[in-house]
């Protein structure tokens, strides 16, 4: 699970000529205590903030970026490193109630935050969604360029339904397999869905095995203006 962007992906993506931003907010209210991989600043008390834009080059691609800063738990305000994505996924009008995406990022990391620094994710995209209930599952390979490269499997799925235009609430489940490293975790989530062209995901997770941070707090909210759309047309 990726501590600066707790997010499952639905496959859907920005309008053609629409720009997004998203502020990605979690606590690690409870964590690991031990260095994972020194040098990096165990995850126990920290807290991260990471400013997402995006931009619909096309309704099938999207071109967005993540600059990622980090409060440790001696108080101090850090530079988190930076990632590059794109994202590719199925128009609006290839199946009303199935999508699918695929998304690449390239990563650079302080080593206080990844010991090796550099590296990459292929998040594969598979979602159903109707008027009540939306189901997505991301099974994404993550690739470090550590010597050897070392490859990596973080499975994430959500689960919601929806009350009307309303609210959605459900589950989402990440984990991280990787050699020797193992963690799983269940977050309780709450979307607003009534504020036209605004996001936000609110959650609770719990860790499901020793490795896993006991208790996590995330927050995302997000803002799409849609009116270049509209001019440019």
């Amino acid at each position: 699970m990726d501590p600066f962007e707790i997010q499952v992906y639905d496959a859907t993506a920005n309008a053609q000529r629409a720009i997004g931003v998203e502020l990605h907010v979690n606590g690690v209210v409870r964590g690991s205590k031990e260095l994972p991989e020194p040098p990096e600043i165990p995850l126990n008390h920290q807290a991260h903030f990471t400013l997402e834009p995006s931009y619909g080059l096309f309704d099938w691609w999207e071109l967005g970026g993540y600059l990622q800063t980090a409060i440790t738990p001696d108080g101090t305000f850090r530079y988190a490193g930076v990632k590059l994505r794109s994202k590719f996924v199925t128009p609006p009008k290839f199946h009303s109630h199935l999508r699918f995406g695929l998304n690449i990022e390239l990563a650079y990391l302080p080593q206080e935050f990844d010991a090796t620094q550099w590296g990459m994710e292929f998040r594969p995209i598979a979602a159903w969604e109707n008027e009540h209930w939306e189901f997505a599952i991301n099974p994404i390979v993550t690739l470090s360029f550590s010597n050897p490269v070392t490859p990596g499997f973080e499975p994430s799925v959500l689960a919601l339904y929806k009350f009307g235009e309303r609210v959605s609430l459900g589950f989402e489940y990440y984990g991280t397999i990787e050699d020797k490293h193992e963690e799983h975790y269940i977050f309780s989530v709450v979307n607003i869905l009534a504020i036209e062209h605004v996001e936000l995901n609110i959650g609770f997770g719990t860790g499901l095995t020793s490795e896993s941070s006991p208790f996590i707090a995330k927050m995302i909210f997000g803002y799409t203006w849609e009116h270049f759309v509209h001019k440019s047309r």
